[in-house]
């Protein structure tokens, strides 16, 4: 077995502009990729077309293999050819044979029982073998993509088969990537936590969770911290209120079983949409060393006051959707989608009001919101800053004076867009909102890095500014644990409804502060 070499000519920056300041990436040691789960749904829509686009960047380092490691008994054709399948199928680019040949030459196949140490064990004779035939010493990169009910065993037999311990000297040559959810409340994270650590250095664990490797959450350091204008007045001072919001229009599908069980709350907010107000709200850390990003997260999740679950004072609102209309079509509400039981209160719609106990964001209350079956399908976080002092424009009958906001779209139409006050061209001194748009696709073009090409590179690197360390996942747990615990020992009380295509439930409106402040009714 020999090693394939990298192309005579790899993309240069002028050809692909998103290679500019990736030189870093082109020092990932020999690797070989281990997926457990390898055929399953995230392996065949996101994994594999995530390295078939790594290889066509020439970004995957020359000695390099992907093993697929499962139950399912195939051989290393039939891997390679579900690979391929999947790839022309799902990749952003189109499958070129030559760049082809050369990956899937080096795409191969383990079969084994996750519970069956013997599995273990003959896969790394199997990389010794490997090792011998190339001359050299291979980083094992473990990617975890199953069920959270099968992490406990495979990340113990990694340990017990010594393949979680490899050394290059006194380096450490494995490193384990975990897919979400990683547990399903506070004590479960923490379990999880520790058999982690019983197997591996907390340097080697890379938990993953997708956004962070989206290109506008990428950006949220960059326009916070790299843009003057911003940071003076990110703060109360200045800031009234911030909204993110994490909509679907999608309803639970075939999801149903997993749904039930999951939930707004745990399915979006505890993960991703924490780490959009984590990296919205954190303070500036000392340097882009992943350690100093991370502190300031953690140190973010921790002022996060306790959310008030009385009836007087409530700071989270729960809610299902009924039927109605999405995209002029009647769909099912929630009870009546298939394999949901009549009697579930788990929530479609969740929305919360966050205070948070710094300088920066003494006053300033944070709504957070995410469900399924709303209005439209997007993700953005809307910066809602206070109106100026003085009257010098304050005749509403004259003029229409709008709060600034900076409002940056995380998805599907990723940018950000500035709401300005403008003079109305004219005789009269007239004023109305101006908004200033910024879009990905009309400056970098459309054909934009998947979320896993960036976080699989970052993995191999070891570099984990974009990953959740263990501490980080525990301070959100913490928070969410004792609404989940309250939700479930309330039943279906306190549980709302809206409309399938609508914004969510009235009962929302009634976390927001004062008279001026209002959900967001987000257009296409």
């Amino acid at each position: 077995m020999t090693a394939s070499s990298p192309p005579e000519q790899p993309p240069t920056t002028e050809s692909h502009p998103f290679l500019q300041g990736l030189s870093k990436h082109r020092g990932a040691p020999p690797t070989i990729i281990v997926i457990f789960g390898a055929s399953g749904d995230l392996t065949a829509r996101k994994l594999l077309p995530a390295i078939y686009n790594l290889e066509v960047d020439n970004l995957l380092p020359p000695d390099f293999f992907l093993i697929g490691f499962g139950r399912k008994p195939l051989s290393d054709d039939d891997f390679r050819s579900f690979a391929q399948e999947n790839v022309a199928q799902h990749s952003r680019r189109d499958l070129e044979d030559p760049i082809w040949e050369r990956l899937g030459s080096r795409i191969m196949y383990h079969s084994g029982n996750y519970d069956d140490l013997e599995a273990y064990k003959a896969f790394a004779e199997r990389v010794d073998k490997m090792e011998d035939e190339v001359g050299r010493q291979f980083q094992l990169l473990f990617y975890v993509s199953t069920p959270p009910t099968v992490f406990q065993p495979i990340l113990e037999n990694l340990g017990h088969s010594g393949l979680s311990r490899r050394h290059h000297g006194s380096a450490l040559m494995s490193k384990v990537v975990l897919e979400k959810p990683f547990g399903r409340d506070l004590d479960s994270a923490r379990e999880l936590n520790g058999i982690l650590c019983d197997q591996f250095d907390e340097s080697q664990v890379y938990r993953i969770d997708h956004y962070l490797g989206k290109e506008t959450v990428q950006d949220l350091l960059v326009q916070r911290f790299a843009n003057s204008i911003f940071e003076p007045i990110w703060n109360y001072h200045y800031v009234d209120h911030i909204q993110i919001t994490v909509a679907e229009a999608l309803g639970v599908g075939s999801r149903a079983g997993y749904y039930n069980q999951s939930g707004a709350l745990r399915d979006m907010i505890q993960n991703h949409t924490m780490q959009l107000l984590s990296l919205i709200a954190m303070e500036p850390p000392v340097s882009n060393d992943p350690e100093d990003i991370r502190n300031e997260k953690v140190k973010l999740l921790k002022a996060i006051q306790p959310v008030r679950l009385d009836e007087e004072q409530n700071d989270v609102v729960r809610a299902q959707y009924t039927e109605g209309l999405i995209g002029g079509e009647k769909v099912p509400g929630f009870l009546q989608e298939q394999d949901i039981p009549q009697d579930s209160s788990t929530e479609t719609y969740a929305a919360i009001r966050l205070s948070i106990d710094n300088w920066r964001w003494n006053g300033v209350p944070f709504y957070l919101r995410s469900g399924k079956r709303m209005a439209r399908r997007v993700t953005e976080i809307a910066v809602q800053f206070k109106n100026p002092p003085g009257n010098l424009f304050s005749d509403s009958d004259k003029f229409h004076l709008a709060g600034n906001s900076f409002v940056m779209q995380i998805q599907p139409d990723e940018g950000a867009t500035l709401l300005l006050n403008s003079k109305i061209p004219g005789l009269e001194n007239r004023i109305q909102p101006v908004k200033m748009h910024f879009r990905y696709a009309t400056t970098y073009g459309s054909n934009t890095p998947e979320a896993y090409e960036r976080l699989i590179l970052d993995a191999m690197i070891g570099d984990s500014t974009l990953f959740i360390r263990g501490d980080e996942a525990e301070a959100s747990w913490k928070l969410y644990t004792p609404i989940l615990d309250h939700w479930q020992a309330s039943g279906n009380k306190g549980v709302e409804t809206y409309a399938a295509g609508s914004w969510g439930p009235t009962a929302a409106d009634k976390l927001l502060w004062g008279s001026k402040q209002e959900w967001r009714k987000i257009g296409p």
